[in-house]
């Protein structure tokens, strides 16, 4: 005797004819009800924590170029899920977050598991929230929740589910629709910011990380090249979308706005596109543009384009803006070539120890492979991971687009699956400081059970650097709590079922980088570094 179909059913059919076939959780007993009876075609993907479970799914998204699914568990879930949320919304990442709401009909009751006001608990971090109704519109739900998850500009989405909604009889669901994921910039606009880019004299280009997420990084060097324009990197990205080995790129703009302020004088132009304008943080008063100095922005977001404090906006894919410009401005020959990015690379004479940070990726400079992958949150030296490892390739870059931590060690994990999934074999490294390693640290577990060849490096400076730095800048003296003492990094990763190692020289940490690269298992290489200050 046939099975007569369920809501849940009807549901699997439509997330296989979606490719949603990967959910990324945590599981939770009003969740179970979807779950049980997992399909044989899915893959579950478990994480020990939620936050974790939302970097993974993030990550896997960003390399699969399509949404990713997650399940957490109701409130309790979803509320430790929501600091990486703030990540995925900012880095426009496609997600169908899901959670159990306790049965209907004890919702009324405020009962044990209930989720309180479940469309509002993450917001403002999602585009959609909603609670079907009626069970038998969770598979519609699904439906404009992919819709709403993969249209400019893409971010995450959020849908309540009643426990018993899954076991009700629904004989099927066929409006099942494509959407566009881009939006072609009004030609006529284009047209004027062509012009008043081919008019410039000393032309500056912003590339941020929405041209990497739509595929333009080729079309962004074309247009580089053609204007001799020189090239920044937006402040604080979480993508790479130009080779900073380029002799075009001037490095990063810098956080604050007088950094940024001053890193523009001399362009009387400058062309950010796929950006904010711009992240700043800290506050250090300055100029948001120097005097003489015009702003373009092209951006796939509305919200960007109206926060942004200066300059003329465009609406549009970036990427598709960047070919069509490609055609339209006058190629620069007469203009100067600008200077390319000073790289000093000074090392101790005599070596460290513990080790400085540029010792530490000198050291990974000799040892990473062309075809590596970064993960990086080390957040007090990313100036010197620009400096001495360089994104060359597109895709090869990834961090948090929030002000948190605890991203990065499972957006590793995501980036490993999401290869995987597309058969791509390239190794994955993540650069983590050790406050950050510690926000996430049960996503290694995850690394271990799927044996995924990550390398991570967490630099154990003993302290939260970027912050000190920070009571610096800002005059806060006597800030508790920026010290991390008695942290055993490695034999918490042993215990997690990692190969874990600590280095002392740079010789240490060149052989086991290698041995690490052929290990076929997770491993976490543990460098004890001195402090130092972030590039603000």
């Amino acid at each position: 005797m046939t099975e007569q179909p369920t809501v849940r059913s009807v549901t699997y059919d439509l997330l296989r004819t979606l490719r949603l076939t990967t959910v990324f959780g945590n599981p939770g007993s009003t969740e179970q009800p979807f779950l049980q009876d997992f399909p044989e075609d899915f893959t579950y993907v478990l994480a020990l924590q939620e936050a974790s479970v939302i970097a993974m799914a993030d990550a896997f998204a960003q390399v699969t170029r399509r949404p990713a699914l997650v399940n957490v568990h109701s409130s309790a879930g979803l509320g430790n899920a929501v600091g990486n949320l703030v990540a995925a919304y900012h880095g426009n990442t496609p997600l169908i977050i899901t959670s159990g709401q306790q049965h209907r009909e004890l919702v009324i009751g405020e009962p044990y598991l209930g989720n309180r006001e479940s469309t509002t608990l993450p917001k403002p971090w999602v585009k959609w929230s909603y609670e079907p109704a009626r069970g038998e519109d969770v598979p519609e739900a699904f439906m404009r929740a992919y819709a709403e998850a993969l249209q400019p500009p893409a971010g995450p989405v959020y849908l309540s589910i009643p426990m018993d909604d899954w076991k009700r009889p629904l004989s099927g669901f066929t409006r099942i629709r494509t959407v566009s994921d881009r939006v072609a910039p009004d030609a006529q606009r284009l047209r004027l910011f062509a012009d008043r880019i081919s008019a410039s004299r000393r032309p500056a280009l912003v590339f941020g990380p929405e041209v990497d997420r739509a595929g333009g990084w080729d079309g962004a060097v074309a247009l580089a090249e053609k204007l001799r324009a020189s090239v920044y990197g937006a402040p604080l990205l979480d993508r790479a979308s130009f080779p900073e080995d380029h002799s075009l790129f001037r490095g990063p703009l810098g956080m604050s706005v007088k950094t940024v302020g001053d890193r523009l004088t001399g362009h009387d132009l400058v062309v950010v596109i796929g950006a904010e304008v711009f992240r700043y943080y800290p506050y250090v008063p300055g100029n948001y543009l120097p005097e003489g100095t015009e702003l373009l922005q092209i951006t796939s977001d509305p919200g960007v384009a109206a926060a942004a404090r200066v300059g003329d906006s465009l609406l549009g894919d970036p990427a598709t803006a960047i070919e069509l410009l490609l055609d339209m401005v006058t190629e620069g020959s007469a203009r100067a070539m600008p200077e390319p990015m000073a790289r000093p690379r000074e090392l101790p004479r005599v070596p460290s120890s513990p080790l400085t940070p540029p010792e530490v990726y000198a050291a990974l400079s000799r040892v990473r492979p062309p075809d590596a992958v970064i993960v990086n949150e080390s957040t007090s030296t990313m100036a010197q991971q620009v400096e001495w490892l360089p994104t060359v390739r597109s895709g090869s870059f990834f961090a948090t687009a929030s002000g948190g931590i605890g991203w990065g060690t499972p957006a590793a994990v995501g980036v490993a699956l999401g290869d995987r999934d597309s058969g791509v074999d390239r190794p994955v490294v993540g650069l983590i400081g050790d406050g950050s390693f510690q926000y996430s640290v049960q996503a290694i577990w995850t690394a271990a059970q799927h044996n995924l060849p990550i390398v991570y490096v967490v630099m154990r400076n003993h302290e939260y650097s970027i912050l000190k730095s920070f009571a610096v800048l800002e005059e806060t003296p006597g800030v508790p709590g920026l010290d991390l003492p008695g942290l055993d990094i490695a034999s918490v990763a042993r215990g997690f079922g990692c190969r874990a190692v600590d280095v002392e020289t740079t010789q240490d940490l060149e052989r086991e980088f290698k041995a690490a690269l052929t290990a076929d298992t997770t491993t976490v290489i543990v460098a004890p570094t001195q402090p130092l200050k972030a590039m603000l």
